[in-house]
């Protein structure tokens, strides 16, 4: 079992910064996948960012490369999502997932944290 809590949301001005945190406890990351995804209202959840627990591949969604990146400390179990700069469109709930690599329906959720960027 993996619990995920997310931190870091906020209101920001359009331009501005946030790094979220994705902070898990139960099992080492080492093993999982750990993307981000986000829903903004009316809206489907959508694929954001993934980094390997180990640190190595990242992929980003087109709409966000170059403006946001995933990074990981395995030392304190988190994953990060810096975002900068940040556009009205960004405005969702982001929430973080873990999956593990070889057993891939252990799949776990965070509960989400709020971003929203005003223009």
């Amino acid at each position: 079992q993996v619990q995920l809590v997310e931190s870091g949301g906020g209101l920001v001005q359009a331009g501005g910064s946030l790094r979220l945190s994705c902070a898990a406890s139960g099992r080492a990351f080492n093993t999982y996948e750990i993307a981000w995804f986000r829903q903004a209202p009316g809206k489907e959840r959508e694929f954001v960012a993934q980094i390997n627990g180990n640190g190595g591949t990242t992929v980003y969604t087109d709409s966000v490369k170059g403006r946001f990146t995933i990074s990981i400390d395995n030392a304190k179990n988190t994953v990060y999502l810096t975002m900068n700069p940040l556009k009205p469109e960004a405005t969702a709930v982001y929430y973080c997932r873990a999956r593990n690599t070889v057993f891939q329906h252990w799949l776990y959720w965070g509960q989400g944290t709020q971003i929203t960027v005003s223009s």
